[in-house]
């Protein structure tokens, strides 16, 4: 079994850069429904599993429906979602379903210009917060 795996789009891969030694499926610009489509079929098992979907998804988009199928095929210890630092509405729905599995939820606190992307102490505090022991 994987000790840490890391799922997403590109903050997922900024995350990936500062735990390299997690494995990710992870790519820049991808909304849940296409990192499903690419993904879901691989084996979702590690002991820590980091999400960061959501930030991507446009309006049209069942963003609840495709992160909880994503979520119904992990197999983890510890998950950890990172919450969309825009879009209100779908924050909520990353709160929610963490909530309803007993996952944990990190805000990013440091964010980049684009009020989208964590700078680098943003990333470097996600790493952080990734690598400690649900309490």
């Amino acid at each position: 079994m994987l000790e840490c795996l890391i799922i997403g789009d590109s903050i997922a891969v900024g995350t990936h850069r500062e735990r390299p030694e997690c494995a990710s499926y992870s790519k820049g610009g991808w909304s849940s429904e296409q990192w499903n489509k690419d993904y879901l079929h691989k084996d979702l098992t590690a002991n820590t599993i980091i999400i960061s979907l959501g930030s991507n998804d446009l309006k049209g988009l069942n963003t609840k429906a495709e992160l909880e199928k994503t979520r119904s095929k992990i197999k983890g210890s510890r998950v950890y979602w990172i919450l969309p630092a825009i879009k209100p509405h779908k924050q909520q729905i990353v709160r929610d379903i963490a909530n309803q599995h007993g996952d944990t939820v990190i805000e990013i606190k440091s964010l980049q210009q684009d009020k989208v992307h964590p700078d680098r102490d943003g990333y470097r505090q996600l790493a952080k917060d990734t690598s400690q022991q649900i309490k």
